[in-house]
């Protein structure tokens, strides 16, 4: 099609979570407080691993990663989500729409690919401990935590590329408090069937192998810890595991209700409150689940604040 045919859009407005001018105060103190719980839980998860040597293992490098992942995760859309409560417009540049894009592909598609990877670390640790240090030697799972950033680089590169070739109209009110792929692609003039078919193959790739995975490896798992004769060893064992697997409920079941649903059935309202899980309440939750029932972090923490008391 022409380019005279279309307008070139330079900005975008935000609609934000809710529209209700009597809930944009109360919204901004409960975000602000989330995102405050955000970052400080998951800095000091990254800090705390870092200076407790007996944290040095696979488990919590894994762990480190994901910390840093929903740190970064939880800036890219939460900063712009608060400023919407606050202005009435909430406006965001072409350019930095697709930026915002791209970083939420990057740290969205790491977070799926990390907790998969958690998965099988687990299951080596818990079926196979005496291959373990063998089978996730310093290569594989530095190997992993790379390959996982790489492939997740790879596929914003590819989605972002692609709305960069799409032609906007002016209806240019995003309706959701981010730029998100379904929310874009709604206000599309040009055609978006290259666009669909990459975030039904890269959702199915990137939810249904990591829940595959997952699924694949707890099995393995559940089945090896009801073999273990010691009740406090299968106590540790389903408590290390157990906040794994909230962790994952809760993150891939809002991501499939937003991402693998036809479009012709998908609520953008729906997909508002569905989004708030993965990309702000999951940052938040993950460190708290994986400190309050995870013994090995409790104990380094009240190791790092004893010598701290010391000093």
């Amino acid at each position: 099609m022409a380019s005279g045919n279309h307008c070139t859009v330079t900005e975008f407005f935000l609609a934000g979570l809710s529209e209700k001018p009597e809930l944009q105060m109360p919204l901004f103190f409960l975000f602000i407080g989330i995102y405050v719980v955000t970052v400080a839980g998951n800095l000091g998860m990254i800090t705390l691993i870092v200076l407790s040597s007996h944290l040095h293992n696979p488990m919590y490098y894994f762990l480190c990663s994901l910390s840093f992942i929903d740190f970064c995760q939880s800036t890219v859309v939460t900063p712009k989500m608060l400023m919407g409560f606050l202005t009435e417009k909430n406006l965001i540049s072409y350019p930095g729409c697709m930026t915002q894009l791209y970083f939420f592909i990057i740290f969205g598609t790491a977070e799926c690919c990390t907790l998969a990877a958690m998965a099988y670390d687990r299951y080596v640790a818990i079926c196979n401990p005496l291959l373990y240090s063998v089978t996730m030697s310093y290569q594989i799972y530095s190997s992993l935590i790379l390959g996982v950033y790489i492939f997740s680089v790879f596929c914003a590169s590819l989605h972002t590329g692609f709305m960069i070739r799409i032609w906007f109209c002016k209806l240019d009110v995003i309706n959701h408090y981010f730029c998100d792929l379904p929310s874009l692609l709604k206000l599309a003039c040009s055609s978006t069937y290259i666009n669909e078919l990459l975030i039904l193959f890269f959702g199915t790739l990137n939810i249904f192998l990591p829940i595959l995975t997952i699924i694949t490896s707890y099995i393995f798992i559940i089945a090896s810890i009801l073999r273990i004769r010691s009740t406090e060893g299968r106590s540790k064992a389903f408590s290390t595991c157990s906040s794994h697997i909230l962790a994952v409920v809760i993150f891939f079941g809002s991501l499939a209700f937003m991402y693998l649903k036809p479009s012709s059935i998908n609520s953008m309202d729906q997909g508002k409150v569905s989004s708030v899980f993965y990309t702000i309440i999951v940052p938040m939750l993950n460190p708290i689940i994986y400190s309050l029932r995870n013994k090995d972090v409790s104990v380094a923490l009240k190791k790092i604040l004893e010598r701290k008391a010391f000093m």
